[in-house]
């Protein structure tokens, strides 16, 4: 019963109660970017004799943010990525030939599986876009992420204005 009393007594002197620790806050520490407020800068990399996944890995950091100090997960921090000679980034192995990409539609018989090859031949803008599209988040986040990716064939591109900096892929 004393020790009862006592825990009583201690109670009042100190406020132990969960309401009193609500009302003691701390400053919040945790810096958190806000998007209007990041500064986007834009890059080049050319994927000439690159290999597929290495230049979609530094385009999904770079569009990600994740190159960056302020680097906020939720936030979109990234930067504008112009990916240049998409159809001269190679595959290792025999991925050229046996990788395989599927689409379905949705209605009986709309299953479709193409090779790499042919997706070179067809499309080969997909093959950087399909690489960078798995490395970013499957949310709203990552399809507003996905709209400063710009992928084209060839050396050209209409970005000049913008003075993008080329970066290299190690």
């Amino acid at each position: 019963m004393k020790r009862f009393r006592l825990l009583k007594i201690t109670a009042k002197i100190f406020d132990t109660s969960r309401a009193a620790w609500l009302n003691f806050r701390l400053p919040m520490k945790t810096f958190s970017a806000k998007a209007e407020q990041v500064e986007r800068k834009w890059y080049i990399l050319d994927a000439d004799n690159q290999v597929v996944g290495r230049v979609a890995e530094k385009a999904a950091v770079l569009l990600r943010g994740k190159h960056k100090a302020i680097f906020t997960s939720h936030v979109d921090t990234g930067d504008y990525v112009i990916v240049i000679n998409a159809e001269k980034a190679v595959f290792t192995g025999k991925k050229e030939t046996q990788k395989e990409y599927m689409s379905y539609s949705g209605f009986i018989g709309g299953h479709h599986t193409e090779t790499a090859k042919s997706r070179r031949g067809r499309h080969p803008e997909l093959i950087i876009e399909g690489a960078v599209k798995g490395m970013i988040p499957h949310n709203r986040l990552g399809r507003s992420i996905l709209r400063k990716l710009h992928v084209y064939t060839g050396s050209k591109h209409p970005h000049e204005a913008q003075a993008p900096a080329v970066l290299k892929v190690k």
